[in-house]
């Protein structure tokens, strides 16, 4: 009932978390935002489970946006592959160095790190780098079928016990940018 009297803010406030399938909006909006996005989707589509769903969107989210603050104008690419193992995700801008938001050497933003994150929840692997001639790349991996020991551990709520099983799942490989 209260839901009712709050009108348009609660209706917001209960919207679904965003996926894969959102990412053309995603696109779309980063476009009128001055970023012109391609999304390509190679492999047979499926449901992904929702929080993995959740981290390849906030993966490309978090990418798109670093590459409008810290790119100079620049495209982005975006691939998100399916196999029968896991989702890969690779967004790719081609930008120079040197946009409005300003970096400097080998800086590691809390984005980076939030994805990083992100991916090491669901036992995936994540890389972010300068392209070998312009922009920056990042890809993730995120498998389809957790680590039982992970699963186990992690199934409900992310814990503290998490750490204990977890392994390495990333390091960083920033360069300028």
């Amino acid at each position: 009932m209260l839901g009712l009297l709050r009108g348009e803010e609660a209706r917001l406030a209960l919207k679904p978390q965003p996926g894969t399938a959102d990412l053309a909006d995603l696109a779309d909006h980063m476009a009128e935002s001055g970023l012109p996005v391609e999304l390509t989707v190679e492999g047979a589509t499926r449901p992904l489970p929702p929080g993995v769903d959740l981290t390849v969107y906030r993966i490309v989210q978090e990418a798109l946006t670093n590459a409008l603050k810290h790119a100079a104008p620049t495209t982005a690419h975006v691939v998100l592959h399916y196999d029968d193992q896991s989702v890969h995700v690779s967004v790719r801008d081609t930008g120079q160095a040197g946009g409005s938001g300003g970096t400097s050497a080998n800086r590691v933003g809390h984005g980076l790190i939030g994805m990083h994150e992100r991916v090491g929840l669901y036992g995936g692997t994540l890389e972010a780098a300068a392209a070998p001639e312009t922009g920056f790349t990042v890809t993730a991996r995120l498998p389809l079928q957790t680590d039982q020991r992970w699963s186990a551990a992690c199934s409900s709520m992310i814990r503290p016990s998490c750490a204990a099983v977890s392994t390495p799942f990333w390091t960083v490989r920033t360069t300028s940018r």
